[in-house]
């Protein structure tokens, strides 16, 4: 890695450890963003010229807003990488699950970085105790928790290419200091009877616990339960984090039905039951979980919170500009994490602005907006010229 990227990851991630969970000013964000800008243009050429392209430089850039965002789907078309693409050490794949063709690929140049973002988040929204935190209890401060994570995914060795059970491996080994493990094959198939036994185990001891996985793996997990008349009672301050939507599927189970079969067969609350939004080609998540002061069964008053150096924008699907706050539009996020690739990604996910965080309201449908197509026909103009 490039010194010019050692240094900026390395200030981004120590700037991401010391504030998990105190929102940054304006300021702060804008200079950072700005930061990260300029070396972008100044390390990714194909990024560099879809920039160029649009009249856009750092001088009369007035607002962090006004950085060029690329389409989501820019990442199936061509790397995206800000620095030397010799020394990506890994290439996330996104699930294939949307449709035929490319999958998309975010080129990761300093897996650390990652981890500098998503541990600190996943932290404070999954393990952390005190008033807001996931179990309503207290620490001493210093006490690191040790959560056990169950996760209904495959093992990061299994798929090198997934970015969710990369998350989920720093998470057990970072945050759970190991305890738990993978209760799904690299083809799919749930451990049933090894997962069973864990949780019988983990019962018996009280521990709380995380079981996380995707949401389509959970309603596998629940079609055996049903089938076997089984349910497990995970132990009082457990979690449950559901991840991924049933996008491409050919079983859709509506979230309250979802969240209800969770709630009955595992002696969980609905408040302990957490969606984690996340995408391959964002380095940060979002949860709607505990910190975001959820309300038992209203799954409608949920929101996604960003970390501190992620901003989320709302955009009307027809211009491209930004809606009012709690009118629908199209996500774009600006994750700073993204630094070795582009920080600034407008998702073919609809939501709406609310205080402090967002809404997802689905996948958009048909065919994609006309300004997110004039946007790939810039970036991959700059690459065949």
């Amino acid at each position: 890695v490039s010194n010019a990227f050692a240094s900026l990851a390395r200030a981004l991630g120590t700037a991401f450890r010391e504030s998990p969970g105190e929102p940054w000013s304006d300021d702060v964000f804008e200079s950072w963003a700005r930061r990260v800008f300029t070396y972008q243009l100044e390390t990714n050429p194909v990024y560099a010229a879809y920039v160029r392209k649009r009249g856009v430089t750092p001088s009369n850039v007035a607002h962090w807003s006004e950085i060029p965002w690329v389409p989501a789907s820019a990442f199936k078309a061509v790397p995206l990488v800000s620095g030397d693409p010799s020394q990506v050490e890994r290439i996330f794949q996104t699930s294939g699950t949307t449709g035929v063709g490319r999958r998309g690929e975010h080129h990761v140049l300093d897996l650390g970085l990652y981890e500098d973002s998503l541990i600190p988040n996943m932290m404070r929204h999954l393990y952390t105790g005190g008033p807001d935190g996931p179990d309503g209890q207290d620490r001493p401060d210093g006490d690191s928790p040790t959560r056990p994570m169950l996760a209904l995914a495959p093992a990061p060795a299994d798929v090198p290419e997934s970015s969710l059970s990369f998350m989920l491996g720093a998470a057990l080994d970072g945050l759970s200091g190991g305890q738990g493990g993978f209760f799904v094959t690299r083809d799919g198939v749930i451990d049933t009877a090894g997962l069973s036994e864990v949780l019988v185990e983990a019962a018996s001891r009280g521990t709380p616990l995380l079981l996380a996985g995707t949401a389509f793996a959970f309603v596998h997990w629940l079609d055996w339960l049903k089938e076997h008349s089984a349910g497990f009672d995970l132990p009082q301050g457990s979690l449950i984090m559901e991840t991924g939507g049933f996008k491409g599927r050919s079983r859709v189970l509506e979230r309250p039905e979802f969240y209800a079969s969770l709630s009955e067969t595992h002696g969980v609350p609905f408040e302990a039951i957490v969606n984690e939004y996340g995408m391959t080609e964002l380095l940060s998540q979002f949860y709607d979980g505990p910190v975001a002061a959820v309300s038992g069964m209203d799954l409608e008053g949920r929101r996604h919170v960003p970390p501190p150096w992620v901003r989320t924008r709302v955009l009307d699907p027809n211009t491209l500009s930004a809606v009012p706050m709690g009118e629908p539009g199209l996500l774009c996020h600006y994750d700073l994490a993204n630094a070795g690739s582009v920080m600034a990604v407008l998702t073919e996910d609809q939501g709406v602005a609310v205080e402090d965080g967002f809404r997802v309201l689905g996948r958009v449908q048909g065919a994609e907006p006309r300004g997110c197509s004039l946007a790939m026909d810039d970036l991959l103009s700059g690459v065949r010229s």
